[in-house]
């Protein structure tokens, strides 16, 4: 794998680089209720050196209803300067389960402006696995400045999702798994109709990593997005439960060089509950 300090980094690289006074570290591990993990317990237990915390349902729109909702830009800033993070640190996110909600937050710096953010590819599990250092103190961090320049374009609203499903002017990727796409499976919150967005097309998170938590090769990414109909004409839109999955999507777009693409952050949480929107099964 080719390291990209703007996308995705290997471990090697990491260990390569985890004294650089320049790099700022983010455990931003998350889970669903029926994965039955704490994140802050593990992070407790044990982490990558220097690691900070970010906790991706407190650093969020906790005026929304929705799970998680991208914060406001005051917010945001005020979270990372308290941590430590702010302008000219390179950063690097991982989670506990390989890459799952890591992306998520790699997606949030880059909604803020910030490009110069990766993933840590494969995680903390990677890191472990291959007997690497973890640590149980929390660093204490010194405020750091920082400046944010929120690219809204990288963002999409329900109404323009809506817009897109009826024009077919975008490409709509959803995340979540087969079944819950089809409306086989119900979904793990409450409420929530079954089912997919109109014209939307599936590509499973899971299908676009090896089993160690890694993201494959760009070559098969390509081929993985060619097969879901995109081109390079057309822009995407990620789509997923709750916004954190669809990130990985978002993030295998960058990887692949496809730049025209943005995510939906209410997600299936949002559209599920709407009956005026329409809603495809199958």
């Amino acid at each position: 794998m080719a390291d990209d300090p703007k996308t995705l980094v290997s471990t090697d690289w990491l260990a390569t680089n985890l004294r650089n006074p320049d790099l700022r570290l983010l455990d931003a591990s998350w889970y669903l209720p029926d994965m039955k993990r704490d994140a802050q317990a593990e992070y407790r237990a044990a982490h990558i050196p220097g690691a900070r915390f970010f906790d991706i349902d407190e650093i969020s729109d906790t005026r929304s209803a929705l799970p998680h909702m991208a914060p406001p830009v005051e917010k945001f800033m005020s979270r990372m300067r308290a941590m430590g993070v702010g302008d000219g640190h390179q950063v690097v996110v991982y989670d506990g389960a390989g890459l799952f909600s890591a992306a998520r937050v790699w997606w949030l710096f880059r909604l803020m402006g910030k490009t110069e953010v990766a993933v840590l590819d494969g995680g903390l599990v990677k890191w472990m696995a291959e007997g690497r250092e973890t640590e149980d103190l929390p660093p204490i961090p010194k405020e750091r400045h920082m400046t944010v320049q929120r690219q809204a374009h990288l963002v999409r609203d329900v109404t323009q999702v809506a817009a897109a499903s009826k024009l077919g002017d975008h490409l709509i990727l959803d995340a979540r798994g087969p079944a819950r796409f089809k409306g086989d499976e119900p979904e793990p919150r409450e409420g929530l109709r079954a089912g997919h967005i109109p014209g939307s097309r599936n590509v499973y998170y899971k299908d676009l990593l090896n089993t160690d938590g890694t993201m494959k090769p760009v070559a098969r990414l390509r081929e993985i997005f060619h097969d879901a109909g995109l081109d390079s004409t057309k822009p995407v839109i990620t789509t997923c439960g709750s916004g954190v999955t669809a990130a990985i999507l978002s993030l295998a777009l960058e990887r692949i060089g496809h730049k025209s693409h943005s995510l939906y952050d209410g997600s299936w949480a949002e559209w599920g509950q709407f009956d005026q929107l329409a809603v495809e099964t199958g």
